[in-house]
């Protein structure tokens, strides 16, 4: 069992920047890929960043890639997601999540453990 908890969002002006950080219990953090979501007001929730259990492999989706980064801090037992160049488009709830099976997989359905989610707004 692994219990995730984001902190780190807030407001921001565009053109800033913000770090989340997500917190897993639990001694099998270090097996599991990592995963970093959002699902925007009235819309469907989409991957952002993935990471591998050894943290050799990233993944992003296109609309982040050169903004954002997703290091994990496997003996702090957490994860990141830098967030520069912040675009009114990025507000979310972001969420982050564990996938058991280690690589850094876009697909939500490989993912085992969610948290609740942080509020990210970006105002232009």
């Amino acid at each position: 069992q692994v219990q995730l908890v984001e902190s780190g969002g807030g407001l921001v002006q565009a053109g800033g920047s913000l770090r989340l950080s997500c917190a897993a219990s639990g001694r099998t953090f270090r097996w599991y890929a990592m995963g970093w979501f959002r699902q925007p007001p009235g819309k469907e929730r989409d991957v952002v960043a993935a990471i591998s259990w050894s943290g050799g492999t990233t993944r992003y989706e296109d609309s982040v890639k050169g903004r954002f980064t997703i290091p994990r801090d496997n003996a702090k037992n957490t994860v990141y997601l830098q967030m520069n160049s912040l675009k009114p488009e990025d507000t979310a709830v972001y969420y982050c999540a564990a996938g058991s099976s280690g690589s850094a997989t876009m697909d939500p359905s490989l993912y085992d453990y969610w948290g609740q989610g942080t509020q990210v707004t970006v105002s232009s």
